[in-house]
């Protein structure tokens, strides 16, 4: 059955859009907050809708090509609750500028490829979905005339074409040893499929989707486009894309057959990702280049879970647990990088506790939060995980999480230690006598409470990605 009404909120986000992108045209410059307006809107109206159809039970759209359920409603809110704190934030950047509708129309399209990704359930679709939230990034990345902007889109694109062929080659070796793209039949049809084929394009999926999510071995650009694109672009490509690649490779790895070692092959993506990450964060200077590869690290973490897919039911809970204390926090850990662009150093924070406390204090809260400790939302999805990989067979990589986890810590006090200390002697530095980054200071804070608060009631959290 076709059943449209059931992509309402990616039809809503496509439609939002395309309504920002040619309405932008029609709008003063001056005026242009009005499409801001529209955007914030939209994602207000995805994110009524899709919980309403979290109320329901499991259902495909489209032939069975599109699965509504409990991953797909989490993902679509956190999506769009993701994109509408990053659309917050942008308002320091774009309000006014040449490219405010643009922006606005770039955030929607890739938010719309994320839950697209989220509930595919038909390797086509899935390919449909890397694209839709692929192709805006550039444009996101670009939007910053800089040398060190032009490098990271490049760098981007080049990755993103390798990455989206390795892909499209997984999708097409898979289709041809089934005759079919759908997962409903794939599952069935893999059994007697050829274990090494079967295992290569599982490779080149899995591959190409952590381009995506920002892991390894994707994970090359992540850091670059953190460090030189604008806080913006920067915020909304190390959170939301991660959203629907990361539930993307749960149902993919759903449908391989036991004859492959997909288990292996995630394990060792996830312990690729959070080691790496992590020991390349500990040297750098610039924070938002420290958050870039924080957030590889972070796509290992949330890997765990979906190793244990299929021999855990605690897998999928604990995935979209941690998915949404990462979406908050790692939001916030960017809104204050925002708040103050003139602090490119972690040795720039110094005395900003004395200066702006609230907004020091959200700092403290997210990048502890990142570590993985309580009360925050990351805090229940670490715990949550490595509980599941425990559950699942699978202790040492609930050890390795739990070593990173201590790894994790250093780096991120390099950036809260010199925040609480007494400032330098003498007049404050040009640019931080006042406040500024008023909105990005405001979802700075905002987003923070909402880590404390997913920590808070992670017992209600659990319940609703638990689904019915």
């Amino acid at each position: 059955m076709m059943r449209p009404l059931l992509l309402l909120p990616e039809m809503l986000l496509v439609v939002g859009a395309l309504t920002a992108l040619l309405g932008g045209s029609f709008v003063p410059r001056h005026q242009q907050w009005i499409i801001q307006i529209l955007s914030a809107v939209v994602l207000v109206a995805v994110i009524v809708t899709a919980a309403i159809g979290m109320a329901g039970p499991t259902r495909t759209a489209f032939d069975d090509s599109f699965t509504v359920d409990t991953a797909t409603g989490v993902a679509r809110i956190l999506a769009a609750v993701g994109t509408l704190l990053v659309l917050v934030l942008a308002t320091d950047e774009i309000a006014g500028t040449a490219r405010e509708s643009e922006t606005c129309a770039l955030l929607l399209f890739g938010t719309a490829g994320t839950v697209l990704l989220a509930g595919a359930h038909d390797l086509l679709v899935l390919a449909v979905g890397f694209l839709l939230a692929t192709i805006p990034l550039y444009g996101l990345i670009g939007l910053v005339f800089t040398a060190s902007g032009a490098e990271a889109v490049v760098k981007t694109y080049l990755l993103g074409a390798l990455f989206g062929i390795l892909l499209l080659l997984g999708v097409t070796i898979l289709s041809g040893l089934t005759g079919s793209t759908g997962y409903t039949d794939l599952t069935s049809a893999l059994a007697d499929a050829p274990p090494a084929a079967v295992t290569g394009a599982a490779v080149a999926l899995v591959a190409g989707l952590m381009f995506k999510a920002g892991g390894v071995p994707g994970h090359f650009w992540v850091p670059d486009a953190a460090q030189a694109a604008h806080a913006t672009a920067a915020t909304f490509l190390t959170t939301v894309p991660k959203i629907g690649a990361l539930v993307a490779v749960y149902r993919l790895v759903g449908v391989l057959p036991d004859a492959v070692p997909w288990p292996v092959l995630v394990a060792a993506v996830a312990v690729a990702s959070m080691t790496l990450g992590n020991l390349a964060a500990y040297w750098q200077s610039d924070p938002r280049r420290l958050l870039g590869w924080s957030t590889v690290s972070q796509v290992g973490f949330v890997l765990v879970p979906v190793v244990v897919a299929g021999r855990s039911d605690l897998a999928l809970p604990s995935l979209l647990v941690y998915l949404v204390g990462y979406t908050v926090t790692n939001i916030a850990a960017f809104a204050v990088t925002a708040a103050v662009p003139e602090r490119r150093d972690l040795a720039d924070y110094r005395g900003m506790a004395y200066q702006r406390p609230w907004l020091a204090a959200a700092l403290v809260v997210v990048l502890l939060g990142l570590v993985g400790t309580p009360p925050t939302g990351v805090f229940v999805g670490k715990l949550t995980t490595a509980t599941a990989a425990w559950d699942g067979g699978y202790g040492w990589l609930a050890v390795v999480v739990f070593v990173n986890t201590l790894v994790s810590l250093f780096y991120y006090l390099r950036w809260i230690v010199p925040t609480y200390r007494p400032p330098e002697p003498g007049p404050p530095a040009a640019g931080q006598t006042h406040a500024r980054g008023r909105w990005a200071s405001c979802t700075a804070v905002t987003a923070a409470a909402l880590s404390l608060a997913a920590g808070l009631a992670g017992g209600v959290v659990w319940t609703v990605v638990s689904g019915p």
